[in-house]
């Protein structure tokens, strides 16, 4: 769905401009409030219990969500980290590979306020506009040997936990398969380096997990077709530390209840490595005709997900908003709260989850 990959370039644009601000912010928002703020949630009572079902008692799942505060104001940005903090361990930002080696770019900022608010940064960088398939930049023996550059840089620099590269690239693979096998082969290098680099590193590219199935229905325009998923590629990333996806179902299905209860175990037939969800997303209101939705329907995809994935090992899962962002439909209501700031019926399951 062309608006649906639209989406991803418009939010990467916008979470990066939220970062760049973030230096400012912290250098006029003082200490004080942030302080009483986390006091107070370090004071509320406790969450429900996360372990999930017995089988899965040993293996925690790391949650979060990605950066994405009410708005641009100082006292938003401060409660967007205290309300991350509840909602789970992990703050994503995902934007232009780029912006890796800026002074005081997006996924520098994340990471060294990692340790004031205490979450663990997950860096997600994109060489392509999903839309079209057509690269940010070509990519040339000079702009891989800037990118490479950046990524190694930048792991020496701030040791992240979590580093991908490439956003739903077996939608460049649909695109543009010439420029998705370059990708591949610069990825070995990519992975290699940044792993010696930085050998506690997490690396990983991340695929589209509708489109990977055949799942071309729904709002995607198209129709539904498992002869025509693409699960092989995930072969094509041996040099990968998690499997990593986004998903949105419902742009297929209308309901939570019509996901077929293999939906995210298929996974399994395809991959044993350690499963990670970095967005992840159901609209609280209808998007079209005959597409319906509500707070209810919000929050029962979330038990529902949490439910057909208990058999996996999943290593982090990711809604994709705290608070709605100002985005095309059915993006716009995703968030885990308003855009008024009201809490929907989604977030006290997610945090129970």
């Amino acid at each position: 769905m062309n608006h649906r990959r639209a989406f991803i370039t418009r939010r990467n644009t916008v979470l990066s401009l939220l970062a760049c601000t973030f230096i400012i912010i912290v250098l006029i928002a003082g200490c004080a409030t942030q302080k009483q703020q986390m006091q107070q949630a370090a004071t509320a009572p406790p969450e429900p219990s996360k372990a999930g079902s017995a089988s899965n008692a040993a293996q925690h799942t790391l949650k979060g969500v990605s950066l994405s505060p009410k708005s641009f104001e100082q006292q938003d940005f401060i409660d967007f980290f205290v309300k991350a903090k509840q909602a789970g361990e992990m703050v994503t930002w995902s934007g232009d590979w780029n912006e890796l080696s800026g002074e005081k770019g997006g996924p520098r900022v994340v990471m060294e306020l990692a340790s004031r608010y205490d979450y663990t940064p997950v860096i997600i960088t994109q060489f392509f506009t999903q839309s079209s398939g057509k690269l940010l930049r070509p990519l040339d023996a000079e702009t891989k040997q800037k990118y490479k550059e950046s990524a190694i840089a930048f792991a020496k620099a701030h040791k992240p936990k979590y580093f991908g590269f490439g956003i739903e690239v077996n939608i460049l693979n649909e695109k543009s398969p010439n420029e998705f096998d370059a990708f591949v082969e610069f990825y070995d290098e990519v992975s290699t380096a940044v792993k010696e680099a930085s050998p506690n590193t997490k690396v990983f590219t991340v695929f589209q997990l509708e489109k990977m199935k055949g799942m071309n229905g729904g709002l995607f325009g198209g129709k539904n077709d498992p002869t025509a998923a693409t699960w092989s590629l995930i072969d094509r990333f041996p040099k990968t530390d998690i499997a990593a996806f986004t998903s949105y179902p419902g742009l297929v299905y209308k309901n939570p209840s019509d996901i077929p209860t293999d939906y995210y175990t298929e996974i399994k037939k395809y991959t044993s490595k350690p499963i990670a969800f970095t967005e992840l997303g159901w609209h609280a209101k209808p998007i079209a005709e005959g597409w319906d939705s509500s707070d209810e329907k919000q929050k029962e995809f979330v038990k529902t997900f949490f439910d057909l994935t208990s058999g996996i090992n999943k290593e982090l899962v990711i809604w994709s908003f705290l608070y709605d962002q100002k985005t095309i439909k059915p993006f716009d209501t995703m968030g885990l709260f308003s855009s008024d700031g009201t809490a929907r019926p989604a977030w006290e399951a997610w945090i129970a989850s």
